[in-house]
């Protein structure tokens, strides 16, 4: 094991906020959080440091799975918790966000990122396959009823169907938009139901209403 001082100090900082992030959660932090808390503004970076933990013999780390990081030696200075479990965050999945939408007025559709991506545990997506799951921000507050509120992110499910009542995000063709609603086919048109009782529905042609994916999980914002 290579000695503690002659690690570079990057490296010793990213050791102990490790250990300070896995003593409060109980789990490993992201390589982006490691960056974001350590200064490092580039992701190859981070992980540069990390294979050279693992070769000082600090460090374990796992492909196979998401946070798959786990402190195999002490840091000197550095008080490990026993409260906590420590093990690799195998439970964890990455879901794609996929940008803002609003919750109210439609809005142009989002944009896709592949930069951009969440963690959540297979918990939340019930049966459904993480490979057909991606998620949303949302801007504004025409589903508070629903209990989703602005800034609070929802996972869909890729469908292109929707029965009465689900909740879904929806592209409008004449309006080039897309919008989160209850969604309701009465024939000819489409209801698409705000759950605010100080907002109206939006009603369009069936045949100009297509669902991108209905809504499985909420992840809510503290406040």
């Amino acid at each position: 094991m290579k000695d503690f001082n002659k690690l570079s100090k990057r490296q010793r900082n990213i050791l102990s906020y490790m250990q300070s992030y896995i003593d409060e959660h109980g789990y490993p932090p992201t390589i982006r959080e490691i960056g974001l808390a350590t200064d490092i503004n580039s992701t190859s970076v981070v992980n540069y440091n990390l294979n050279k933990l693992v070769d000082a013999g600090y460090l374990e780390r796992s492909d196979r799975v998401s946070r798959g990081m786990r402190l195999v030696a002490p840091i000197p200075g550095v008080k490990r918790s026993r409260s906590k479990v420590i093990q690799f965050a195998d439970t964890m999945l990455e879901i794609p966000l996929r940008g803002e939408i609003v919750a109210g007025e439609p809005v142009p559709a989002y944009a896709e990122s592949a930069e951009d991506v969440i963690e959540v545990t297979p918990a939340m997506l019930g049966k459904h396959d993480s490979k057909e799951v991606y998620a949303l921000r949302v801007n504004g507050d025409s589903m508070i009823d629903a209990m989703i509120a602005d800034g609070d992110i929802v996972l869909l499910r890729r469908q292109e169907t929707a029965n009465n009542g689900d909740m879904v995000a929806v592209w409008l063709d004449e309006r080039g938009e897309t919008t989160l609603k209850h969604f309701y086919n009465e024939g000819e048109r489409v209801r698409l139901q705000p759950a605010n009782p100080y907002l109206d529905a939006i009603y369009v042609d069936t045949d100009k209403c297509h669902v991108q994916g209905k809504v499985v999980s909420v992840l809510r914002q503290v406040r």
